[in-house]
């Protein structure tokens, strides 16, 4: 079983490539899924096969051919499926505060839940063993970080405060009504709860699992969009999930020579040059701007064979964290993987929440998480093939 999640800031072209390599897959024989995370889906639009999607209109998982299947999730049938008492509550609550009824269901998916059925649907294929392959087209960055944090958030909220809530509401409840127009949850509610508890059991482990799990970021040669790339890059690792390839996608061709575009390909192999220095810890794949737009399974066929040319994508291209951040007491540190280093002097810099580290000819900018943005660096050690930076007291220009 593999997960593969592809991500990056909204309009890289991660559905594009993500729906290229369900295409791949299922050519190599693997049953595939690629399942849509993003609200906004345009994973169908990607296949740009109306006749077929229409005719399976109704199914959760859409047979595009032999061995791929493509699936958007309903956030509304999901909640049906497995909210359906969770949902019901909180849609009274709102209508109790004067809110129309419809304006009420659709407050009521509140964030995260579209994360969580994504999650559900996940593990029960994993459960199942319905697929050898899922690729998660994700949602812009940022929801792609809720996504993977769901799991340990519940996890908190289980061991914390459910239980707690739960017997509150069972012995004061009833006090609370007779004084109060609020409706207090049933038993119904939390029990709703710990069934979708129990249905994610497990899924916190297949995330961080390398073997299983990896993620890859596809970004595009532009300096908002590599920024971007190196902090989600910083949070995936924070979250225990390992990157195995950073796709630069849409680089002008060398044919490209009209004079309108000198200045774009010089500023793109500026910050292909910079990613460079950025991910140099994963593989990196480089991918043309094609003369036409990559839609239709003729189009995603050409990109995965441009993409893909020798290479099977189910492939783990890194089982390694980069960096692992850790804190003991009041003593945060970074341990980075470098292997082949010898003990040259050690070289730090802070730019903001960037870390620049130099060990003679090599460098690495390394995006820092903002608990560590304002600590000034104590001490850096390289034993082995392990770096260890050490950060305290607060940093000051």
């Amino acid at each position: 079983m593999r997960i593969i999640l592809y991500t990056g800031k909204g309009g890289v072209g991660k559905t594009t490539i993500a729906a290229a390599t369900g295409i791949k897959l299922a050519e190599l024989g693997y049953k595939t899924i690629v399942i849509s995370l993003d609200v906004a889906h345009s994973l169908r639009d990607a296949f740009d096969n109306h006749e077929k999607l229409v005719r399976q209109r109704e199914e959760k998982q859409i047979q595009i051919k032999d061995n791929l299947w493509i699936q958007e999730i309903n956030v509304q049938e999901a909640i049906v499926e497995y909210w359906d008492d969770v949902y019901s509550y909180i849609r009274s609550l709102l209508n109790r505060s004067g809110l129309d009824s419809l304006v009420a269901e659709e407050i009521a998916v509140f964030p995260g839940m579209e994360e969580i059925c994504a999650l559900l649907y996940i593990n029960q294929y994993i459960r199942e063993k319905s697929y050898d392959v899922i690729i998660l087209d994700c949602a812009p960055t940022g929801e792609s970080l809720r996504f993977v944090s769901i799991p340990t958030t519940l996890e908190w909220y289980m061991s914390h405060i459910f239980k707690l809530e739960r017997n509150l509401a069972r012995v004061a409840g009833p006090v609370i009504e007779r004084v109060s127009s609020v409706p207090i949850p049933r038993d119904n509610y939390f029990q709703n709860i710990q069934d979708l508890f129990d249905k994610l059991e497990g899924i916190d482990g297949v995330l961080i699992d390398p073997k299983i799990t990896t993620v890859r970021l596809v970004t595009n040669p532009e300096k908002i969009v590599i920024k971007e790339t190196q902090r989600a890059f910083m949070y995936f690792c924070l979250y225990g999930l390992c990157i195995d390839a950073v796709i630069i996608n849409r680089i002008f061709p060398d044919g490209v020579d009209a004079a309108y575009f000198e200045t774009w390909k010089r500023s793109q192999q500026h910050y292909i040059e910079e990613a460079m220095d950025y991910f140099s810890d994963v593989p990196i794949w480089k991918v043309n701007l094609f003369e036409e737009e990559i839609v239709g399974e003729r189009g995603l066929h050409r990109l995965a064979d441009t993409l893909y040319s020798e290479i099977d994508p189910a492939d783990q291209f890194s089982e390694e964290r980069p960096y692992l951040f850790q804190k003991t007491g009041d003593v945060y540190q970074l341990s980075m993987r470098l292997p082949f280093l010898s003990k040259e002097e050690i070289g730090l810099t802070k730019h903001g929440d960037e870390l620049i580290v130099t060990i003679g000819g090599f460098k690495q900018h390394i995006a820092l998480p903002r608990t560590l943005s304002n600590k000034k660096t104590t001490g850096a050690k390289l034993t082995g093939d392990q770096l260890v930076i050490k950060f305290e007291g607060e940093y000051r220009t």
